[in-house]
């Protein structure tokens, strides 16, 4: 395994925030909402030149050794179980994370990023302290779209496409190759898994601490995997049978009845 941490400003993060998720988080779109937009992009750009120069945003990367092995991926010899879809897709397969990693030996990326708490906790007034807490998210999200293209391009870290020359917009449109699924995405619902990754990640060694639940905090912090396969994309586990439940379970060794409350949005009613 080859772990390595990255300190980031602001100021090198921003340019790689993918806007189009700020309006929405904040619930803008469309033309009617075009003057809204307009003066919530220029408020949270300001705010991002007052923090320009702080060193407030950490991540984490590990490259280990992993192979696929059935619909677990083991990684520097721990099982990380996972979810395959169960729902019709007019001949195509049922995918699962474990499918885009070769049983016979490949790489495997394990990846957090966090924004500090102290980010924008200086605004006394409401709007601009929100606007703030969004972009701290934005800025978690940022912070691992640089660090993966880092990792992917720079023989270092990983370094599968060295000659990768795309675009900030091309890469949030995601045309890069491989996936980076992170904890509690739809193709990784169950959030507890992030003490498997942790065991071998160490989250704690930037400052992220997990809650029982799994929660991350500070809350601004993402955590995930990251597949180099050209063929892996996206996907969503979606509704998993009693039957798949009951084999995760037994995979990841953890009761039905704790691990359903990770999982109530893909347990068939």
């Amino acid at each position: 395994m080859k772990r390595s941490v990255f300190h980031y400003s602001v100021e090198e993060v921003a340019p790689y925030i993918d806007w189009s998720y700020l309006l929405h988080a904040w619930g803008v779109s469309g033309i009617q909402h075009a003057a809204t937009a307009e003066e919530l992009m220029r408020d949270a750009k300001e705010i991002l030149q007052e923090t320009g120069n702080s060193r407030c945003i950490h991540a984490v990367f590990a490259l280990c050794n992993a192979t696929g092995n059935g619909d677990d991926i083991m990684i520097e010899g721990t099982r990380l179980p996972l979810l395959r879809q169960q729902h019709r897709l007019d001949g195509k397969p049922n995918l699962c994370l474990s499918d885009f990693v070769s049983p016979r030996g490949d790489k495997i990326g394990l990846f957090a990023t966090m924004v500090e708490d102290a980010f924008g906790s200086g605004y006394a007034d409401d709007y601009r302290r929100i606007i703030a807490l969004v972009l701290a998210d934005r800025l978690a999200e940022a912070a691992a779209t640089l660090m993966h293209r880092t990792v992917r391009t720079d023989n270092r870290y990983w370094g599968y496409v060295p000659d990768e020359k795309l675009t900030i917009d091309e890469l949030n449109r995601e045309e890069y190759q491989g996936i980076r699924p992170a904890v509690g995405y739809p193709s990784l619902p169950d959030q507890s898994v992030i003490f498997i990754i942790d065991s071998i990640l160490q989250v704690g060694d930037i400052g992220i601490i997990l809650t029982p639940n799994g929660a991350m905090s500070p809350h601004s912090s993402v955590c995930g995997l990251m597949l180099s396969h050209p063929a892996a994309r996206y996907f969503a586990v979606g509704e998993i049978t009693d039957e798949q439940l009951h084999d995760y379970c037994a995979r990841r060794k953890v009761p039905a009845e704790k691990i359903k409350r990770f999982l109530v949005r893909n347990i068939r009613g």
